[in-house]
């Protein structure tokens, strides 16, 4: 076994011991790559700013990243802001070139300067909008200003950027940019109840513009001098630019593992990463979860007479800030994801993969996601605040997978659904905590399954031992079985505290599902006349909320993390 060792203090000149460390992780690589047999690499306390991603593939196999024991081995995208001047009560940095969508402060993250509201009387066009307000033409950077879109159907949210601002003593006209607004009218098309839709629809929220910095705790990035960027920052009370430590991500992504084998990372922070995609003409024309669109074929959904959706034929999905691909015998233990402006952690073919002991928390987009993997574990992980940036991802997600299993996680604070498994075969989602799901968009719930998930409930997908509680928004189902789900054992799990706590009757149908003792506190949509397909007995709905716990106090003893119960 060799051991190398790095800190913040060493010198890559040096040999690497405990006494003489490495100062980087690319000079701790190199000399993994040099020895036959396993290595360890010890990363002491500190932050190791990266100037480039940390690229793994086949010749950094059997090696493992060992942090400090308390958790202070940082692994950061993120650049220390500094040069800071006081103008009117706003910090100012020149940061050149700098491109970044998150700011942190002290560790906590600062979100972007907005109002809620296009001011006036607007009126949407073919192009952009109308207002009978002049307050858009005094935008100090229109090019950097961007429109939020809450609920263009129930679980999106999606953006687009501002092109130009014109305008009279009398109105504004403002144009938007382009492809994204476009493909707004082509994406964005629903019928609901004989109402219909098209396109964005007025924005929910407007960001990023130096007229919008009357929040304290809030930034803007003004690029209306190219290559002269300046970072515009409205101070908390207390906060003093020379005491105060400002970090802006640059990377996208921090780690990427490619035909790698055999890696662990133990006791890792990874931190300060962004994603800048979305500042793009194409903006994020977010549809479901973490997909997004990107151009291409629209397809048509009907629900009855007088229901449908315009979806994307094909979705991008939101990239994550460490990545694994095509990878074997992998894992994450005791690590730790913050700061990111994506995902988390992204798996994408390969397999045998495990991530335990984890914590996720100020996320952008989803903690973990997982596609086209298989025999992946993911347990006993805390994941909380994410989607702050989209808020349709999910707190953990599975698409296309085999026999993966996610157990004894902890689910809280997250906009949109807690666990979410789509077409898969033998989807294990066992004794998990959802809590405080559902914060910010609608229809969906604390776990959601769809689309076909085997060939027999052999290899199907269970959902079992699980307790979803609170889930939030008026319009949701906490455990979800939806569209074409088949081959599904829903059992002994514990949902209380929701606007629906299921629904059995769906479009496409369910097949071969069966709901099998499990308890809530009100009965699932359809439980009286199950459809054709939904196997429903044994339940036991009680709707005093102190009985059920009585009732069910060993299920919920047995969900959730698994390191609350160590002594």
């Amino acid at each position: 076994m060799f051991h190398f060792h790095v800190a913040p203090s060493g010198d890559d000149s040096w040999q690497g011991t405990q006494e003489r460390p490495f100062a980087t992780l690319e000079r701790a690589q190199a000399a993994a790559r040099e020895v036959t047999g396993d290595v360890v690499v010890h990363l002491g306390a500190g932050t190791y700013a990266l100037s480039a991603p940390l690229e793994l593939t086949e010749a950094d196999s059997g090696v493992v990243y060992q942090g400090d024991e308390r958790g202070e081995s940082v692994i950061s995208g993120g650049r220390e802001i500094g040069g800071w001047r006081e103008r009117d009560g706003v910090w100012l940095a020149d940061v050149g070139d700098l491109e970044t969508r998150q700011l942190y402060v002290d560790g906590r993250r600062a979100e972007r300067a907005a109002v809620d509201a296009l001011p006036g009387t607007v009126a949407v066009t073919e192009t952009g909008y109308t207002t009978d307000s002049t307050d858009p033409q005094g935008w100090h950077s229109p090019g950097d200003v961007e429109f939020v879109y809450r609920g263009v159907y129930p679980w999106t949210e999606a953006r687009c950027g501002v092109a130009a601002v014109t305008g009279d003593a009398r109105s504004t006209v403002i144009t938007m940019a382009q492809p994204a607004f476009g493909w707004a009218a082509e994406l964005y098309n629903a019928v609901w109840g004989g109402q219909s839709s098209r396109g964005f629809g007025l924005p929910t929220r407007v960001e990023n513009d130096a007229s919008f910095l009357t929040e304290p705790g809030t930034f803007v990035l003004d690029r209306s001098c190219p290559g002269r960027h300046v970072l515009r920052y409205l101070p908390r009370p207390g906060e003093h630019p020379e005491r105060t430590r400002v970090v802006a991500p640059v990377l996208e992504t921090l780690l990427r593992a490619a035909g790698t084998r055999n890696v662990r990372f133990e006791g890792l922070m990874f931190a300060d990463a962004t994603w800048l995609r979305p500042s793009r003409p194409e903006g994020f024309l977010h549809y479901h979860g973490s997909g997004y669109y990107d151009g291409g074929a629209i397809d048509r959904v009907t629900f009855g007479e007088d229901a449908s959706v315009t979806i994307p034929v094909e979705s991008s999905t939101i990239p994550a800030c460490v990545v694994l691909e095509d990878t074997a015998g992998m894992g994450f233990e005791g690590c730790h994801f913050t700061r990111l402006g994506a995902t988390g952690l992204g798996l994408s073919g390969g397999g045998d993969v495990t991530v335990r002991g984890c914590d996720f928390d100020t996320l952008s987009a989803s903690a973990v996601a997982v596609i086209r993997s298989r025999d992946v574990l993911i347990e006993d992980n805390r994941i909380r605040r994410i989607g702050l940036d989209y808020p349709g991802s999910p707190g953990i997600t599975l698409l296309g997978t085999r026999r993966c299993t996610v157990a004894q996680n902890e689910v809280s604070d997250v906009p949109y659904c807690g666990i979410v498994a789509g077409p898969g075969e033998g989807t294990r989602i066992l004794r998990n905590l959802t809590a405080d799901t559902m914060t910010v968009l609608a229809d969906g719930g604390g776990v959601y399954l769809s689309g076909p998930q085997g060939d027999s409930h052999d290899n199907g997908a269970v959902i079992r031992g699980n307790v979803i509680k609170d889930t939030r928004t008026p319009y949701n189902f906490a455990l979800y079985t939806d569209y074409g789900a088949s081959w599904v054992t829903v059992e002994e799990n514990v949902v209380m505290r929701a606007d629906n706590t299921s629904v059995l009757q769906v479009s496409p149908p369910l097949e071969h599902v069966v709901y099998r003792g499990n308890f809530w506190d009100a009965d699932p949509l359809g439980h009286d006349s199950p459809p054709e397909g939904v196997t429903y007995e044994g339940n036991t709905t009680i709707a005093d909320e102190r009985k059920l716990n009585d009732v069910t106090a060993a299920i919920q003893e047995r969900a959730g993390l698994l390191r609350r119960r160590e002594p």
